[in-house]
This record gives structure tokens, sequence and C-alpha cells, in this order.
């Protein structure tokens, strides 16, 4: 960041080290803010990408380490036929038109989630969007789709089961890290913050494993208004917490 940026005085003030390093969002309200602009729901989602883009702009910008967003649950796919075909049109459309910003912007874009469901010419889109930044160094854009808590542990006890019964790992070797290394974040430290829009106070089988001792802030505003202030307020009010991890109060 360069002293000339629109960062504002009460997050400067914060030591840096009081930042949180990887932010994950459970972006909801886009169907309710159309709704309540007279729109069909299938607007919300379109606004909603501009957030997408306006937020892992400032987070690139502020030097956050990761991102991660629930694009899309794995319990999504109950919703109505016309709003899920859009929902991956608007997928592919972002992979395709904001190339360009995750280059410019120098951000490494993974996925997390089964790619069962999901189209072909889709995943395709995606899987090229993964491979052109790969090389970036610089911010991790985790975007989950067709992702859920639970499947991500049972997909993790899957593979752990395998490599027990061909001897690659003792079962009386297992422990919290051998879980961690088998989850769709292997790799990847977990989250500081998790933030929810539209009030929602839950976490809707988002990262259950990861967020043990994430701490949690809720906005009233949907996601199509969450904005960079809203962002600055977030993670101001994270760096006034005093994060006990289990311990006493320092």
């Amino acid at each position: 960041m360069s002293e000339s940026d629109n960062t504002p005085a009460a997050l400067l003030e914060v030591p840096r080290e009081r930042w949180p390093c990887h932010l994950a969002v459970i972006m909801d309200g886009n169907g309710r803010w159309a709704l309540r602009q007279g729109l069909p729901r299938i607007e919300g989602h379109r606004c909603g990408v501009n957030s997408v883009r306006k937020i892992t702009e400032e987070c690139s910008r502020l030097g956050t380490e990761q991102l991660t967003l629930y694009c899309l649950s794995s319990e999504n796919w109950k919703r109505p036929q016309q709003e899920i075909d859009f929902l991956m049109h608007l997928l592919e459309q972002y992979m395709i038109e904001e190339r360009t910003t995750i280059m410019d912007n120098n951000v490494r874009v993974r996925m997390l989630g089964r790619r069962t469901n999901i189209p072909d010419q889709v995943l395709s889109e995606l899987d090229k969007t993964v491979a052109m930044s790969s090389t970036n160094s610089g911010m991790w854009l985790n975007l989950a789709i067709n992702y859920g808590g639970r499947s991500e542990l049972v997909d993790a006890v899957r593979s752990i089961s395998r490599k027990v019964a061909l001897g690659e790992i003792a079962t009386d070797t297992i422990n919290e890290q051998t879980i961690s290394d088998h989850l769709y974040t292997a790799g990847s430290d977990d989250p500081d913050l998790m933030i929810r829009t539209a009030g929602e106070m839950r976490i809707s089988n988002f990262l259950l494993w990861q967020i043990s001792y994430a701490e949690i802030w809720v906005t009233d505003k949907c996601w199509p208004e969450f904005d960079e202030a809203t962002l600055h307020e977030a993670i101001c009010d994270y760096a006034g917490r005093n994060r006990k991890f289990g311990g006493l109060a320092k």
C-alpha cells in the first residue's frame, strides 16, 4: 500500500499485525436485496458480482493473504432451476471477464468444493483462470463453489481411509494436521475473520473445520451493499478483539 491510498485513518491507526491475514465471507442477501429494489432475485446475484470485484481488489490492495468467498453451497442446488442456470452463467462470465482484474492485482485463484454437477463449460473457464493465475504471487482468492463443510470432511475421511488401506498412513498417527492436510484448503492457514452479510446468525455449513477459532463479524447489509468502507469497519472491529484461542486474556 502506498501512503497516498484511500485507506481510512481509523484503519491506518491499527497496527498492521492486528489485521486479519485470511478473510472468509458468506455473501448473503443477493435475492433479498433485489426484491427490495423491485427487481428479480437474479439481478441481485448480478449486482453481487460487483461487490466481489470491489472487495477482491481492496483486499489485495490492503495486503490480505487470503480471501475465501462462499459462492455456491452444496445445498444451493435446491433452488429453482432458472436461478441455478443464471448462477452458472454468472460464474462462467466472471471467470472470463475478471481475468484482467485478477492478473492486474497479482491474485491467485483456487476452487474449493466438488466439481460434480458444475457444467463442463464453467469448469473449463474456471480451470483456465486458475492456470493463468498460478504464476502470480499475491493474494489467494479461494472460491467455494459447490462447497459444503460436511462434504469436505467426508471427502477428507475417504481420502485418509484409502491411504490407511494402502498402508500409507498408520491409524494411530492420524491427528488434526492429518485431517487439515486432506481438506480442500490443504496448505492454507485457517481464516482469522469470517464475515456474514444480511444479518444472518449462522455459519451455513461453511469451513466447519477451519473456522474453529475464527472471529465472526455480521452486518445487516446485503452483499450487493457491501463495500470497501464496510470491509474496513470489519477489519477495525476484528483488530480490537482479544483472541485467546482457549487461553486466558492478555
